[in-house]
């Protein structure tokens, strides 16, 4: 069977997920189910009603020997479940074979928030004004008020902003609505007065770079380190660790997981609690004051020396 009884389903899935999914997921899936089919076809495969687990555990075993990070391995797989529950639905396969194999182990290396005051000092800082340092002030911000992703921002077209919130494709194509701080909504309203300076006719992104086209992740990742110099914050800082800082204040301040948990845009809870680093004497306090069986109660009187 020609290259193309497998290329072509492939072709029709990324082309579906490119209608909800951001670029940057797209172009992550459309390599990874690549290199997947490169091995599948030197492999033997036909058709892909014949995947199976076994030829799924040999590709990731593959490039688990060829030294791919943890994380990237992750992604491979992800990709690979995805598209095989696209055939599923197509009515190619009758159950899922991606499902069947264990999903990589990931290490827990989560960066360090940075301290509250230092961080408001250095959002505080005072800028002049021009449309780059304002649309530099607006992503900080909102990735600050909002715990945002870095290809979440990146991703954000002008549509996207509502008065006090902001739509945003998660991973997986997961839609959520997060709000918009105040100081967040007062940065991003400078932004929007002066963006007509920068941006090109017709683009639709909300951040955008002096040719005035969408700004790029590496240009987001770039901008922040660069402020964190200038502003003389004493530590690297990059868009995750904003969103780290987000979640760790909030749920300093709130105690309340399943909020942080939804504004992040975690399916599983398990994943804001090693996100957040929740320790078990937090959770511990946490079961004392709430469970009714778990609460102390005050011992009865004694009967001893009664008459």
């Amino acid at each position: 069977m020609p290259e193309s009884a497998l290329a072509a389903p492939m072709t029709a899935f990324l082309e579906a997920l490119a209608r909800h999914a951001s670029p940057a997921t797209v172009d992550a899936y459309r390599r990874d189910l690549a290199r997947f089919r490169a091995f599948a076809e030197e492999a033997g495969l036909e058709a892909w009603s014949a995947l199976d687990a076994a030829l799924v555990r040999r590709f990731l075993g593959q490039e688990r020997s060829r030294g791919l990070a943890p994380r990237s391995l992750a992604r491979r797989r992800a990709a690979l479940s995805r598209f095989a529950d696209a055939l599923m639905r197509d009515g190619v396969l009758t159950h899922n074979p991606v499902a069947l194999t264990p999903s990589p182990r990931q290490p827990r290396h989560l960066p360090r928030p940075v301290d509250v005051d230092q961080l408001a000092r250095f959002l505080d800082t005072p800028h002049d004004e021009s449309p780059l340092a304002c649309r530099d002030q607006a992503m900080l911000e909102l990735l600050y008020s909002s715990g945002l992703r870095l290809a979440e921002l990146a991703a954000l077209d002008l549509d996207a902003l509502e008065p006090t919130r902001v739509r945003v494709i998660g991973k997986g194509g997961k839609p959520r609505q997060v709000p918009v701080g105040r100081r967040a909504a007062s940065a991003l309203a400078a932004w929007l007065t002066a963006r007509g300076q920068l941006a090109a006719a017709g683009e639709p992104a909300l951040f955008v770079g002096q040719r005035g086209a969408r700004l790029g992740h590496r240009a987001i990742q770039l901008r922040l380190a660069g402020l964190a110099k200038e502003r003389g914050l004493a530590e690297h800082l990059h868009p995750h660790r904003l969103r780290h800082s987000f979640a760790s204040h909030l749920l300093e301040s709130s105690q309340d997981l399943r909020a942080v948990q939804e504004l992040l845009g975690h399916a599983h809870l398990s994943t804001t609690q090693v996100y957040t680093r929740l320790d078990w004497q937090h959770l511990a306090a946490s079961y004392d004051a709430a469970h009714p069986r778990a609460r102390r109660r005050a011992r009865p009187p004694s009967d001893e020396g009664a008459s």
